[in-house]
Order: structure tokens, then sequence, then C-alpha cells
């Protein structure tokens, strides 16, 4: 029998088989919303056809999978071992767009390709800054990310104002009925039951939905059975530097974002890490995943946050979890008819979900905070500023519009604005003003003229 001091870490600790798929089964349901909404969204916005949009559709589910395997097992240099989920969307979805409608999609998937590269060739540098994120930066980051999440699931519950169907009682129903049901399932069960609560309320969403008439089934018997990703769907790329240019200033927000998170799924699993390997071996994965979604017709894929909740909800830390979601992933992108049957899952149900999950991570950047020490002037201050200019293009959307373009992009991106704020005014507070301090209180031990003033001349 091993000791304790033999046995592996929980988080490199495999499980048996039929339970690792289980609960791979369900970090993939919580997650699959983000890759069917992002598609979606790039098919009404590009005009793209049925065959196409399920040909992105499987590409984006198999990079996920390929992604996540990556990050949870960690071959060579790249993925820091640790359970993590890959999915496409968010900001670099839009800025994607933007650089497709603007100069065409096959420009922007050049764009996502240079931005990859990009990605190899500054991990050197922005390496040797890491120095600069301790704790009260990157919890800070942290509570902005879950913020930032928890908005997105509740407007997947809502739907954005202005839109048709905004705020539909029918939905807010739902979405409250699936977060009661995690609840009430957290609450009952114990053991394995307990830790797939998420799981289990989501299904008892769809079930409600199902009975009220919300989920129609009969697409998914439509086309094929099996559907695999087509290299270079919209045709060779083109690559120019200016269009690629907001996609690789985003690639320098997104590092920051990354270190964030590495830190807080470390510590999630009670695992200690060497920021300075595990960070970079994490954007390295980041990298080489879009480098292959560029060719494949995606936008950037960036290792999620959005599972550390899971793992904290559930406290299974084993990275072979995340490990077989990546293989679930990936089967499911091969399978048309399962990506249909997905999809049919209303968005409230999901965003019920997903807003628990996505809470969870808002307050394990509360406990991060917590520990930075903020009973200090100097560090609580320098979280409410990087709070306050973080969350304001989240709370408030459209508070730059009146800017141009190129600022619009780096401000409206709250995680990038508060991680560079709070990294900014840590090194002002705690690097320089400290050595300034030094300089002047050591200056009258070393010059006393300075100090008395100059000595009276003796009388003749």
């Amino acid at each position: 029998m091993s000791s304790p001091s033999t046995l592996p870490h929980p988080v490199d600790q495999s499980r048996p088989l039929s339970r690792i798929l289980l609960f791979g089964v369900q970090h993939v349901l919580v997650m699959a919303a983000t890759p069917v909404s992002a598609i979606f969204l790039m098919s009404a916005t590009l005009h793209l056809g049925p065959g196409l949009t399920v040909n992105l559709l499987s590409a984006a589910f198999v990079l996920s999978g390929v992604g996540s395997l990556i990050q949870s097992l960690g071959p060579w240099k790249f993925g820091p071992r640790l359970p993590f989920v890959m999915l496409p969307g968010g900001a670099p979805l839009i800025l994607f767009l933007a650089i497709a409608e603007e100069h065409g999609v096959r420009t922007a998937t050049g764009a996502v390709i240079i931005s990859a590269a990009f990605y190899f060739v500054v991990l050197p540098v922005f390496s040797r800054l890491l120095r600069f994120f301790p704790t009260l930066v990157i919890g800070t980051m942290i509570v902005i990310v879950g913020v930032n999440l928890v908005k997105v699931g509740a407007l997947l519950v809502t739907g954005r104002p202005g839109t048709p169907g905004f705020a539909d009682p029918a939905n807010l129903a739902l979405g409250l009925a699936t977060i009661g049901f995690t609840v009430a399932l957290y609450w009952l069960f114990s053991g394995v039951l307990r830790q797939l609560a998420v799981m289990l309320g989501l299904i008892a969403g769809s079930v409600l939905a199902f009975a009220l008439g919300r989920i129609d089934f009969g697409g998914i018997t439509d086309g094929g059975v099996l559907s695999a990703p087509q290299l270079m769907p919209f045709g060779t790329p083109e690559f120019h530097l200016v269009a690629a240019l907001p996609l690789m200033l985003y690639g320098l927000a997104s590092m920051a974002e990354a270190t964030g998170q590495t830190v807080v799924n470390a510590e999630t699993v009670g695992k200690e890490i060497d920021k300075r390997t595990h960070v970079p071996r994490t954007i390295r994965g980041d990298a080489l995943v879009s480098l292959l979604a560029g060719f494949l017709g995606l936008p950037l894929m960036v290792t999620s946050g959005e599972n550390i909740g899971i793992v904290k909800v559930t406290g299974v830390r084993s990275r072979f979890v995340t490990a077989a979601a990546g293989v679930v992933l990936i089967a499911v992108g091969f399978l048309a008819p399962v990506i249909r049957a997905i999809s049919v899952i209303p968005s409230a149900v999901v965003g019920g979900t997903a807003m628990v999950v996505f809470a969870v991570i808002t307050v394990l950047g509360v406990q991060m905070l917590g520990r930075a020490g903020l009973d200090r002037h100097s560090h609580a201050f320098v979280c409410a500023v990087a709070l306050a200019l973080g969350l304001l293009p989240i709370l408030v959307p459209g508070a730059y519009a009146g800017l141009p373009s190129g600022a619009r992009i780096l401000l409206e991106s709250g995680v990038a604005v508060g991680a560079f704020t709070a990294a900014v005014l840590n090194v002002l507070f705690h690097h320089v003003r400290p050595r300034l301090s030094a300089a002047r209180t050591a200056r009258p031990a070393h010059s006393p003229v300075d100090a008395a003033g100059p000595r009276p001349l003796p009388h003749a």
C-alpha cells in the first residue's frame, strides 16, 4: 500500500474509466453552448449556408477537444497539465467577424494564423514580466473574468436588450428553474451524485423545457451521420499585417488572462506551480490550437476559465476528467446528430447552469484577493481602481463607442483593461514608489550638506 507521501497529487490521479467519462460528459454539457453559439453567430453574421455551418461546428468541437487534451495532458512544452477546457468565442470571435466584414473572411483566417504565430514570438518577453503579476493583480483579474462570464450566462437566459424576446418570462422561468434544480440536487445528494449536480440540473432543466414544448427534436435526424472538419473551408488564407493588428493586440490581453486562469486553476486543485514555466505552457497550447483554427476557418481558440467553476463545485480535481472531455468533444465533432441534439437545448437552460458555474469563478477571485493583503491601503486602492476601469465596459456596453476603432478594441476588453491597470498600479505603488522613498531617506546620510544646508563661513 502506498504511503500518502508517495501518492500522486489529486490532479494527477486517474479514476475508473466509467467515472472519468461521466465527469467528462458533465464538462462537455455545460460548455457545449459556447462553440454552438459562436458558430451560429458566425453563420448569421457572414451569411453562411447550412453545410458550411455544420462543417465549422464540427471543427469547433474537434479543436476544442484537441486543445483540452493538450492543456490537460501537457505533451512536451505545451499545456500546464491542469484540468482545462479550450473553447472558441468571446472577444476573439467578435474581432474575427469585424476583420471578415471589413477585409473578407480569407483575410480574417489569415489574421488568426498571424496572431497565433505572434504568441510564439512575444512569449519569451512576456514570460519575463510575470513577476509583475502577484496575487493582487491576478485576483482582481479573476473577479473581472467571473463577473463578465456571469453576464454572458445571464444573457443566454434573458437575451440581449433590444432584441425580440428579450426578458421573456418563459425563458426567465427556465433559467431560474435550472438553477433551482442544481441547488436542490446539490443539497439532496452526496458523493458522486453530488459531484454530478451541475449536469443533472441541466438535464432536469432540459426535461422541463421539453415538457413545456420548448424543445424541438425534429431536425436531429436531418442530414448525414458523420461530419468532419474541412481544411481551409473559405479558401486559401490571405495575410495582411495591418488587418491582423487588432487580433495581435488582443493576443497580449489573452496572455494576461491565461496567466490568471492558470494560477487560479492551480489554486482550485491545490497544486503549487511555477508561473514562469506553467503559464508559458498554457499560452503555447493556445497558440498551437489557434494556429490549427486558422486553417480550419475558426477564430482564435483560448483556454477557458469556465470549467474551473465546475472543478470547484464538484471537487473533482483530476486533469484526466478534462482530458476525457476532450475525447468526448472530438467524438461529438464527428457525429453530426449529436451536434444537432446539443444545439437544441434551450439557451435559457444552459444559461442558468452557466450562471452558477461562472459565479464560482468570481468567488475564487474574491478568495485570492482575501490573501492579497487588502488591509493595506495601497493594495485596496490598486484593486479598487482596476475593478472600476475593468468593469466599466462590462457593466456599460458601448461606453467607448465614440472613440476611434483602435482605442475601442483595447478598452472594450474589461479583462485586459483591469489586468493592465492592476499591473501598472502595482508596479508604481509597490516597486517604483518604495525605491523613490528609499532614495530620499538615504540622501541625508550620504550628503550632510543637502541635509543641513550650507555651513556658515568662519569669521575672519
